[in-house]
């Protein structure tokens, strides 16, 4: 039973991105909602470029978004969970995400942030968790990996 403090969620969005950091907030989102029975929907966006039709086939690019989803899938079997397994085909994976949620009506988004740098040593938080956390109609929650020995 979760505590009187204690969020509960009917429906969650799990943003996969193929990352490090997906098995962990699958992880997360499953053990937020063990007492609940929560709906739990992992979405992972392949992204197209303009040139392509949003209907294109793009096999190499499926057979990869497949792999992502069903290491969550496998996830979710060892701890004896239940998840829906979307893959979307879009312009923009935060859009697409967000929409996501929306549609689902969705209580809280999650999404995975690993911990990169780019050239120069930046921190590189990317296009889509600043997109979600402007758009998304729910509460969001960004999961950020540890930083890697070489980041410290």
């Amino acid at each position: 039973m979760p505590e009187a403090n204690t969020p509960v969620f009917r429906r969650a969005v799990i943003a996969l991105s193929g990352s490090s950091v997906d098995a962990e907030i699958v992880r997360l989102a499953l053990e937020l909602t063990r007492h609940t029975h929560a709906e739990l929907i992992a979405v992972h966006v392949v992204e197209l470029d303009w040139t392509e039709p949003l209907d294109a086939d793009v096999a190499e690019r499926s057979e990869e978004a497949q792999r992502v989803l069903d290491a969550a899938e496998g996830i979710v079997e060892a701890m004896h969970g239940k998840m829906e397994a979307v893959l979307v085909q879009a312009r923009d994976v935060g859009a697409a995400i967000v929409d996501e949620a929306a549609s689902r009506e969705a209580d809280l988004l999650i999404l995975g942030l690993p911990y990169r740098t780019r050239f120069g040593g930046d921190f590189a938080i990317g296009r889509a968790v600043p997109y979600a956390l402007k758009n998304a109609p729910c509460m969001v929650w960004v999961v950020r990996e540890p930083m890697g020995e070489e980041s410290r």
